[in-house]
């Protein structure tokens, strides 16, 4: 077949016109595709408001799927593989054969007119397991793509033949390096069935449906094998390696794809060879890949995006330099327009950050679904290197795949949530009878709380001591530091950085409680502490009226109070500095969060009436966020309160959420009015802000007619999810979170 200029396919491409087809394809096809111009049932408030930039294939592409079209079309991977039950194979042996069946066998699919190529297909993979080798897969990371990317497979090959070579591996590591191998070969053939497969569909194919398709092939045979050398090719390599990972059951966050992808777009840009609807073409099918396996189950609960599929933008680069480029923008320009929250997005901002970015940020957050959250990067790169780590990999941190801070292909990640609240009420006698309530002063049963937290993170250090002896995950390995140079797995402490960070959630009510019973008892001594006791043992059961007056005449946090906020502060900076008494053992990093991801549901059978007023049925706050109805001096007064905590003192991190109204965001004065809260935020120093503009009635109309609100995306935690894929418990936390007017 006659090679197709890369130039000439460009000319081509633009007669064509881009709101017909991208890079080369007919409106014959469009025609044939049966686009239609119906919205894509996400129905925000303020939806309207998004301008059109992409092409109607595109529009098209990605309606078909967030409908979960996709995902209903997944199998799971039921043929012969008679490798598992072969007990003579390693578990590393074990998990390459299973990949290279896998890439042999799995389905595939590829729509007419996606640029970006490959999909993970099977049911396992997207339950969190490996398909067919019997073992469990591994997520919370962000594997190092910004490292393989620039070398391409061909590179990491080099690598690990050049290690094998090396004498001082033991059998172990010579296990691990073959098998990542044979990993290499699977992924070549998984593309290799991938381009055959276009081969086959251009042969019935003509005119710039035939040139398309030939493209996509063009671009297939060079990566992800080689290094990519345009924009369209690095878009593809990425996503091939994700997509692979994606493929095995690996839960993987993007990382800085910005960073990663900028100098690709400003080389073809300054050549000439794309425009900038291009390039956000191309990179729009990339989001519409990220939404493949949506529709994947109909179970119901905390929603259907938990993939930790994170993507990361802006701030400074390791050297210190600002990262935003054009890939940046076109980022946000995809999500304010197809309004995709599967691949939720990050933006590292600092006090230099221009009002451009900024602006950009409040534009595409005010039409809802919490999809675009803010790290204030000074602060975290300042307590990453308090922590230990080095200042240049400090500034290159990423997430988890949630919203804890790591260092992107260097790092072993997962974390052991803690209530803090519960041990509050032990120490209250409210759960188990304890010896004495007989403590005479406030500080005293202060010091009677923290001797319990003292106790209770000593167990949790005792219970990481033993983790990361499992399986070695050879896929994820090598695509992190440590694993090929030790020649030792991704969960057997091969990593430069094995973490197992702390985490604690219910520090916002703990420290309202602790404030009530420092008032009403040792000041006020409005009751003894055992009749308080007494009383919420019975919750408040005959005391409406007191549980009334403790709710409306306190100002607990999140009301920029000192009072209130200074208890807070007292409680977190005990935690924080019990936690740093052990930051390495074992050689498992043991860093401070705050969180709770929801766990304020999970942990409801465990917790009891509490002093601040809530009975013991009322689901309480979120991460760091003031509890549901207590924060009632608007959002600038939310951010006073929680940035007085030194967050230098929890590298791991402490997130706050606001819910804002839409009607409080429309038009210029809103747009300054988010970006205010950004600045606010910057100016005092926090560390991760998610706003959700979203009104309480949209989400109960939601609620009662799910059928109208398909894709109506809400900022759980780390992740965004679908609303009408929560369960309603769910559902009813996001409602009854406080509306703020900005």
């Amino acid at each position: 077949m006659k090679k197709v200029d890369r130039r000439d396919f460009l000319k081509r491409s633009s007669a064509v016109g881009l709101g017909a087809l991208i890079l080369g394809m007919s409106k014959d096809l469009v025609a044939n595709n049966r686009i239609d111009n119906t919205p894509l049932g996400w129905n925000t408030p303020m939806h309207s408001m998004a301008p059109k930039r992409l092409s109607d294939l595109t529009h098209r592409l990605a309606k078909t799927a967030l409908s979960g079209e996709h995902g209903r079309s997944m199998v799971h991977a039921d043929w012969t593989f008679k490798e598992r039950d072969d007990r003579s194979l390693s578990n590393n042996t074990r998990y390459a054969l299973a990949a290279m069946s896998i890439a042999q066998n799995a389905p595939l699919r590829i729509d007419s007119g996606e640029i970006i190529v490959g999909s993970a297909t099977l049911l396992e993979a997207s339950m969190n397991n490996v398909p067919l080798a019997g073992l469990p897969s591994t997520s919370h990371t962000t594997l190092g793509y910004q490292n393989v990317l620039p070398i391409g497979y061909i590179g990491l090959r080099k690598k690990i033949e050049s290690r094998l070579k090396q004498e001082d591996l033991d059998d172990k590591g010579k296990d691990l390096l073959k098998s990542m191998l044979i990993l290499l070969d699977a992924a070549q053939v998984w593309n290799n069935r991938n381009i055959a497969y276009l081969e086959q569909k251009m042969a019935s194919a003509s005119g710039d449906e035939k040139i398309f398709i030939q493209n996509t092939i063009s671009t297939l045979k060079q990566v992800p094998e080689n290094p990519p050398s345009n924009f369209r090719e690095a878009v593809q390599s990425l996503w091939s390696m994700y997509a692979f990972q994606r493929l095995m059951g690996i839960y993987s966050g993007i990382g800085r794809i910005d960073e990663m992808l900028g100098a690709y777009l400003k080389q073809d840009l300054k050549k000439g060879n794309i425009s900038l609807s291009e390039a956000r073409e191309i990179l729009a099918h990339f989001w519409i890949k990220g939404c493949e396996w949506i529709g994947n189950t109909d179970s119901k609960g905390s929603g259907d995006a938990q993939f930790y599929q994170n993507i990361i933008l802006g701030g400074i680069d390791a050297n210190g330099k600002e990262v935003t480029n054009e890939v940046t923008y076109l980022v946000l320009d995809i999500i304010e327009e197809l309004h995709i929250s599967d691949f939720p997005t990050a933006v590292r901002v600092n006090r230099n950050t221009p009002d451009k970015l900024l602006r950009r940020i409040a534009e595409v957050q005010r039409l809802g679904g919490g999809i675009v959250s803010i790290y204030d990067e000074t602060g975290i790169i300042e307590s990453l290197v308090k922590f230990g780590y080095p200042i240049e990999e400090a500034r290159s941190f990423t997430n988890d795949g949630c919203w804890e801070v790591m260092i992107p292909g260097k790092t072993k990640f997962w974390y052991t949530p803690s209530d803090s609240l519960v041990l509050l009420h032990s120490v209250l006698g409210l759960r188990e009878p304890v010896q004495t309530l007989e403590y005479p002063d406030f500080e005293s049963l202060y010091a009677a709380y923290i001797k319990k937290l003292e106790e209770n993170i000593a167990d949790v250090n005792r219970g990481i001591d033993n983790v990361y002896q499992g399986d070695d995950h050879p896929l994820a390995a090598m695509f992190v530091e440590g694993c090929i140079e030790k020649g030792r797995g991704f969960d057997n402490k091969g990593p430069k950085y094995n973490v197992m960070a702390i985490h604690y959630g219910g520090f916002s009510d703990t420290a309202n409680s602790l404030l009530v019973m420092k008032k009403l008892i040792y000041e006020q001594k409005y009751l003894t502490l055992s009749e308080f006791t007494q009383i919420l043992k019975d919750d408040w059961k005959g005391n409406e009226p007191l549980r009334k007056l403790i709710q409306n005449r306190f100002e607990f946090y999140g009301n920029d109070n000192n009072e209130s906020d200074a208890m807070l502060q007292r409680v977190f900076n005990d935690y924080t500095e019990i936690v740093s008494r052990v930051k390495e053992r074992n050689g498992i990093y043991r860093p401070a969060g705050i969180s709770t991801f929801g766990r304020e549901l999970e942990w409801l059978p465990q917790r009891k009436a509490s002093p601040s007023g809530n009975k013991s049925d009322a689901v309480l706050a979120t991460n760091f966020s003031p509890s549901p109805g207590t924060d009632k001096k608007g959002p600038t007064a939310v951010l006073k309160s929680y940035c007085k905590m030194d967050f230098t003192r929890v590298p791991n991190g402490a997130p706050v959420e606001l819910k804002i109204l839409p009607n409080s965001v429309k038009g210029d004065n809103g747009i300054e009015a988010l970006m205010g809260l950004t600045k606010t935020f910057i100016k005092l120093g926090g560390f991760y802000l998610n706003i959700d503009v979203i009104d309480s009635a949209t989400l109960i109309d939601a609620q009662l007619h799910p059928e109208k609100y398909p894709n109506l995306p809400v900022r759980i935690a780390g992740w965004s999810a679908r609303f009408t894929t929560l369960n309603k418990q769910w559902q009813d936390m996001i409602i009854n979170r406080t509306q703020q007017i900005v």
